[in-house]
């Protein structure tokens, strides 16, 4: 197998715009995806009896196929980029609702014991004690929910919004494997790059966790 990089170099711009692309459809589904489960998570943590139905319910849309979804969403949304992106959003639940319950969960209890005895309210202490402490373990969440939507992205290739996936489409069609090659590197590089800045990001939220060390 070799590259033709002649190929590569005479495609940057459709590279990078689909690189663009290929990100923005990852992290809006990421976007939203924190914007429904910060909620959800502090009720499933709040409101016991409604923890099982809530991640019950995010397991489930996890196992729907990808192509299945898009196909479902298709007499709603059309061939638009809200159908890849409502459809990237129902994956990303399953990682941040779980980790932002388990993270809410892992705040001590005398922490929000001696919140409360100071006469915190109840939102308050959500706001400023509760969700920084957890967030190491939604950021963990954050990270993995982000590679999964950049990895993910090209599948909405099959509704014509697939980001560096139409490179996979363009290359298997011709048989000319260098597109192909150049949508794995790309698609690697998204998600590498991506990760380290969620690690740069979670290292300037949570000072303490530095002066502990």
């Amino acid at each position: 197998m070799t590259i033709d990089w002649s190929w590569i170099s005479g495609h940057t711009d459709d590279l990078t715009t689909l690189t663009v692309s290929h990100l923005q459809a990852a992290l809006s589904a990421v976007f939203f995806g924190l914007l429904i489960s910060l909620p959800l998570a502090v009720v499933a943590h709040r409101i016991r009896p409604l923890r099982g139905f809530l991640l019950g319910l995010s397991n489930v849309l996890f196992t729907i196929p990808s192509i299945a979804i898009f196909v479902l969403l298709l007499p709603v949304s059309g061939l638009t980029r809200t159908t890849t992106v409502i459809g990237l959003t129902v994956y990303t639940l399953v990682v941040l609702l779980r980790n932002t319950v388990e993270g809410l969960d892992s705040v001590p209890a005398k922490t929000k014991e001696a919140a409360k005895a100071m006469g915190t309210r109840p939102l308050r202490t959500l706001l400023t004690v509760e969700l920084p402490l957890a967030l190491p373990v939604i950021m963990a969440g954050v990270r993995i929910a982000t590679v999964m939507s950049i990895s993910l992205v090209s599948v909405a290739t099959y509704i014509g919004d697939g980001g560096l996936g139409q490179l996979f489409t363009d290359g298997f069609q011709r048989d000319f494997p260098t597109p192909v090659i150049a949508g794995v590197v790309l698609t690697l590089l998204l998600a590498v790059v991506a990760d380290a800045l969620l690690v740069a990001l979670q290292y300037v939220l949570t000072p303490w966790r530095r002066r502990r060390a």
